[in-house]
C-alpha cells in the first residue's frame, strides 16, 4: 500500500471520523476539516468550512503544509440536513443544503484538482445517501443535494478519468449517529422493518469502502455509486 495524502471534510463525529480513523488505520496520511478546527482524539485537523471558497482555499492550504505535499484523496462527507414538507419548505432551508452538499463538495473537488492531475493520482469520494436515489418525504433539499453527488462524480470521470483521478460515490442508509439516535422508537422499528438486513448499521461499516475505493487497486472503478444501506435502496 502507498501512504497518501487524505483530507476528510467534516471528520469530527458520525461517518467522517469513521472513515478519518479507517484511512489513518490504513496508514495514510489523515487530515480532517471542521468548522471550528478543534480536532478529533488521535487525528489532526485545519479550520474548513465548505459553503466558503476562500475558506476551502485555506484548508487545503494548511493541509498541504502538514503533509508537505498535494492532497491526493478527498473524502467529501461535510453535510446538513433542513428537513420540511415541499410546501413549507424555504428558500433558505433548500439553498443552504445544497451549498453545503453539493456546492461543497464541488468546492472540494475543483480545489484538489489541480494538483491531482500534476500527479496524475487521484481519489475523490462523495458521501451521499440512500435518500438520494431512494427519495425521502421531508427531504427534497437533501435528496436533491445527494443525488447531484452522482452526477458530479461521473461528470469528473469523463473530465478527469484519463488522468489517474477517479471520482465515486459512497451512498450509506440508516447508520448509527447523531442524526439516528434522536429517532421515536416507532419510526426507528418501521425503517428497520424497510430494510432487508434487518438494522441500522455502525459508521465503520460505511469506512470500510473507503480505503479500497482510495487505493491503487481501485484504479479501474471509476463513476460508481457503492451502496452502504443494508439493501433498503437495491435497484436504484
Amino acid at each position: 500500500m502507498t501512504a497518501r495524502n487524505v483530507l476528510v471534510t467534516g471528520g469530527n463525529r458520525g461517518i467522517g471520523k469513521s472513515i478519518a480513523e479507517a484511512m489513518a488505520a490504513a496508514g495514510h496520511h489523515v487530515v480532517v476539516t471542521t468548522r471550528t478546527g478543534a480536532a478529533p482524539e488521535g487525528l489532526q485537523a485545519v479550520t474548513g468550512d465548505v459553503t466558503d471558497t476562500a475558506s476551502v482555499d485555506a484548508a487545503f492550504a494548511a493541509a498541504e503544509a502538514t503533509f508537505g505535499g498535494p492532497v491526493e484523496v478527498v473524502v467529501a462527507n461535510a453535510g446538513i440536513t433542513k428537513d420540511g414538507l415541499l410546501m413549507r419548505m424555504s428558500d433558505a432551508d433548500f439553498d443552504a443544503v445544497l451549498d453545503t452538499n453539493l456546492a461543497g463538495s464541488f468546492r472540494c473537488a475543483r480545489r484538489a484538482s489541480a494538483g491531482m492531475i500534476k500527479k496524475r493520482f487521484g481519489r475523490l469520494i462523495f458521501i451521499s445517501s440512500v435518500v438520494g436515489l431512494y427519495g425521502g418525504p421531508g427531504q427534497s433539499n437533501y435528496s436533491a443535494s445527494k443525488s447531484g453527488l452522482v452526477g458530479l462524480a461521473r461528470s469528473i470521470t469523463r473530465e478527469l478519468g484519463g488522468r489517474g483521478i477517479t471520482a465515486n460515490v459512497v451512498a450509506p442508509g440508516f447508520i448509527e449517529t447523531d442524526m439516528t439516535a434522536v429517532l421515536p422508537e416507532d419510526t426507528r422499528k418501521t425503517y428497520q422493518a424497510a430494510i432487508p438486513a434487518g438494522r441500522f448499521a455502525p459508521p465503520e461499516e460505511v469506512a470500510a469502502a473507503v480505503p479500497f475505493l482510495a487505493s491503487t487497486e481501485a484504479a479501474y472503478i471509476p463513476g460508481a455509486v457503492l451502496p452502504a444501506d443494508g439493501a433498503l435502496g437495491m435497484g436504484h
